[in-house]
């Protein structure tokens, strides 16, 4: 994963995800010069229109998401909510109706953000 976070275009990875990661990065630095051409691209590489779709859509919100967190001074979560929510997406998946509840944050100053109290006033009942 770090030589693909280092550079795609040589990580020892499939020609198929270059093709996807050459068509992501593009989207994200300048999705206004996207041409037919760059779809056809990742498609002939082996990339659906729907998967090519569904790549779209995650990345747009993500920079959205990013963007208005920047901007709401939202801020992270500690490494210890992290860790939850993998285990519990691990455990239970995406669709689960059921939300476990949360543990008490572990000593040691890591705590919930105050614009978190919904999660916050869970973690300390």
């Amino acid at each position: 994963m770090d030589a693909v976070l280092e550079d795609f275009r040589t990580a020892p990875i499939d020609e198929r995800e270059k093709a996807l990661f050459a068509f992501v990065e593009k989207m994200n630095r300048e999705s206004n010069r996207l041409r037919p051409e760059d779809l056809q691209q990742a498609m002939a590489a082996g990339w659906s229109e729907e998967a090519l779709y569904d790549a779209i859509t995650v990345c747009a919100l993500f920079n959205f998401y990013n963007k208005w967190i920047d901007a709401t001074g939202v801020s992270d979560m500690p490494a210890f909510a992290y860790d939850l929510s993998g285990k519990r997406l691990a455990t239970m998946g995406y669709g689960s109706s059921e939300t476990p509840p949360l543990p008490a944050p572990p000593s040691g100053g890591d705590h919930i953000h105050a614009g978190h109290a919904g999660v916050a006033a869970q973690g300390s009942e």
